[in-house]
Parts: structure tokens; C-alpha cells; sequence
């Protein structure tokens, strides 16, 4: 009974590796190895010009903050004054 368990048992464990084993993927192709390279060249000029526009954008509020500093402290002062 013991053996007939045991037997059981590994066939059980056994089959369970098998069933998470995984078949290697096959080598990919000359085709494939170009589209890969042509997604890969489009993706990061896609990354450059997003990243020079991020730039661009920080630049501009940078700006923006540089010119109204002054402003929105002697606004500030200016309501304080009102009241």
C-alpha cells in the first residue's frame, strides 16, 4: 500500500513539473531580428523628442515662474495692504 502511494505520489509531483515546464522559443528569425531592431530605433527617437519637449516645457514654466515671482509677491503685499 505504502509503495503504491509513494509511486502515486511522485507521478503526481512529476506531472506537475511537467506542466510548468516551458518549451524554449525558437531563435528568431533575420526578419524578425530586424523588426525588432526597427521598433527598437522608432521607440528611441520617440523617447528623444519626448524628452527634448519635456525640456522645452520645463523651460518654459521655469520661466513663466522666473517672471511672476515679483508680481504675485507684490500682489500679495498689495491685497495685505487693503484690508
Amino acid at each position: 500500500m505504502k509503495r503504491i502511494l509513494m509511486t502515486v505520489l511522485a507521478a503526481w509531483i512529476a506531472g506537475a513539473f511537467a506542466a510548468y515546464a516551458k518549451i524554449p522559443a525558437p531563435p528568431p528569425t533575420p526578419e524578425q531580428q530586424a523588426k525588432a531592431a526597427e521598433v527598437k530605433a522608432k521607440a528611441a527617437e520617440a523617447a528623444k523628442k519626448e524628452g527634448e519637449q519635456l525640456g522645452k516645457a520645463q523651460d518654459r514654466a521655469a520661466d513663466n515662474y522666473k517672471k511672476g515671482k515679483g508680481k504675485a509677491v507684490a500682489s500679495a503685499a498689495g491685497a495685505a495692504k487693503k484690508k
